[in-house]
């Protein structure tokens, strides 16, 4: 009984393992016929990848953009046109001191002035007095005249009226009135006036000093205005708009110191002498009103005489013109479009202007084709593209 125990456990070990072996196989044999075949599948082509933006014609005004030193429109020497003494001067009479237009500067010792002014009056009341009394000379001459009882004496002489005497004293008072006048205008003179709204930009006087006609003590600018003198190639003034005798408003101008976004506002006023034949350059003049803001409260920056400032001219107006950014346009005044296949077309445009940032196209062109701005490696006609279109930058 146990001999045939043992041999049935024989016998399932044996059958088991081939039993499990054969259930794989099978198993593996209906998997194999339920798979399918995979189909061949042509691949996708990728185009490549480009940042582009869609072209408008626009209304364009001209842009010239330039450099210039700004300096006071006005600036005289200050010099005393009589000789004295200083007895008072202004705290105010220092470098950068401001003066409104009237204002007094300094002034001179009067006491010598002053006697001649009253000489002068006195002149001409002394010579009033001896005109008074040629006056009455003359009266008495021609009444002595007709009481001389002469045949044909005929009309009395100049002599006998006294009437070239009465001219000698009429000039006297004219020249003794003219003293008083120049007396008085020189007492006038011993206090120096600011002719304008202005600054003090140097100075080289003092209280007790002796000043000589005619010598310069410091020099006065003007506040109101300040010009900037902007050298420019000839050909942009074809762009401008320069005030003529036909043309009374020239183009509009912002400037802008380095390293501030915010610009003030000036005006075109007129071309400063000729074309320079050698370097082909000249000269234009804006005007910048109340540079130092002292007219107005303002959160802009002043102006200072000497600073250097960045200038935006405005010129003419163009309707139909295309810009577009510089970097778009390629060698040989090329650029890429994305044409309705999205497919690259190499254009050849007529460059109308080339301004800082953009280009201004007349021509090769249209409004709504697809510009490319970005950058390809050997770019090549008909090189296929997935154009992203961007907004159009300002």
């Amino acid at each position: 009984m146990t001999e045939q125990k043992n041999k049935s456990r024989l016998a399932l070990k044996i059958i088991l393992p081939l039993l499990i072996l054969f259930i794989g196989f099978f198993g593996f044999k209906m998997m194999g016929t339920l798979k399918k075949i995979p189909q061949r599948q042509q691949p996708t082509r990728q185009g490549v990848l480009v940042d582009v933006v869609e072209l408008k014609a626009i209304t364009h005004q001209v842009k010239v953009h330039a450099t210039g030193t700004v300096q006071a429109e006005q600036e005289i020497a200050l010099v005393p046109e009589i000789s004295g003494k200083v007895t008072w001067v202004s705290p105010r009479l220092v470098s950068g001191g401001l003066f409104k237009k009237g204002e007094t500067l300094l002034r001179i010792d009067t006491i010598d002035f002053e006697l001649a002014t009253e000489k002068a009056r006195a002149e001409i009341a002394r010579v009033q007095v001896a005109m008074a009394t040629e006056q009455e000379r003359a009266k008495v001459a021609l009444a002595e005249w007709e009481r001389i009882d002469i045949v044909d004496k005929g009309e009395p002489g100049p002599l006998v009226t006294r009437e070239i005497q009465l001219r000698q004293q009429q000039a006297n008072l004219a020249a003794a009135k003219a003293n008083l006048q120049q007396a008085q205008l020189n007492l006038q003179r011993t206090e120096i006036k600011a002719p304008f709204n202005g600054r003090i930009r140097k100075e080289q006087v003092d209280l007790g000093q002796y000043l000589r006609a005619g010598t310069s003590i410091g020099t006065f600018a003007g506040t109101d205005r300040a010009e900037i003198h902007i050298p420019l190639p000839a050909r942009e003034l074809a762009w401008l708009i320069i005030p003529s005798a036909t043309q009374q408003q020239g183009s509009t101008a912002t400037i802008y110191q380095p390293d501030h976004s915010t610009g003030r506002q000036g005006k075109l006023v007129r071309q400063v002498g000729e074309v320079d034949p050698n370097s082909r350059m000249t000269t234009v003049v804006v005007m910048v009103e109340d540079p130092y803001l002292l007219q107005k409260n303002s959160n802009q920056t002043p102006l200072p005489n000497g600073l250097f400032v960045n200038v935006e001219l405005n010129g003419e107006v163009f309707a139909d013109i295309i810009s577009i950014p510089r970097k778009a346009l390629h060698s040989g005044d090329l650029v890429w479009i994305a044409d309705s296949e999205n497919r690259l077309s190499l254009r050849q445009v007529e460059v109308f202007r080339r301004e800082q940032q953009q280009i201004l196209i007349q021509g090769g062109i249209q409004s709504g084709e697809k510009l490319i701005l970005t950058a390809l490696s050997g770019a090549a006609e008909g090189t296929l593209l997935r154009p992203i279109l961007q907004e159009s930058p300002k």
